[in-house]
């Protein structure tokens, strides 16, 4: 068995790259999928006649919105930037800032 001293250097170099950031693994394909067969299935039943529904629907897009609101929050406290949240969604960053900066980002 070798054993190296305290003070012999590393024989590794260090990383060239900066360090990736690391993230659970979290099923957001699957849930997403189950969601929208959810709101897909509350617009059919208003579409077949229950208009009190509508009003349910509608609560959804607020809760949605403030749902997006929400995840870019949480994105941009984790360091990512305007660019990267904006490459995901196909629009450019400025838009991205635009449309979810908070007041103190502005």
């Amino acid at each position: 068995m070798t054993t190296t001293s305290a003070h012999t250097p590393p024989s590794v170099k260090p990383t060239l790259t900066p360090k990736r950031r690391t993230r659970p693994v979290v099923e957001n394909q699957d849930y997403a999928a189950f969601s929208r067969r959810v709101i897909r299935a509350a617009a059919r039943r208003v579409a077949a006649g229950d208009v009190e529904e509508l009003t349910h629907l509608l609560g959804l897009e607020r809760e949605l919105q403030s749902a997006i609101q929400t995840a870019v929050n949480g994105l941009r406290a984790q360091g990512y930037s305007w660019a990267d949240i904006a490459l995901r969604i196909g629009i450019t960053r400025q838009a991205a800032h635009q449309r979810w900066a908070s007041p103190e980002e502005t």
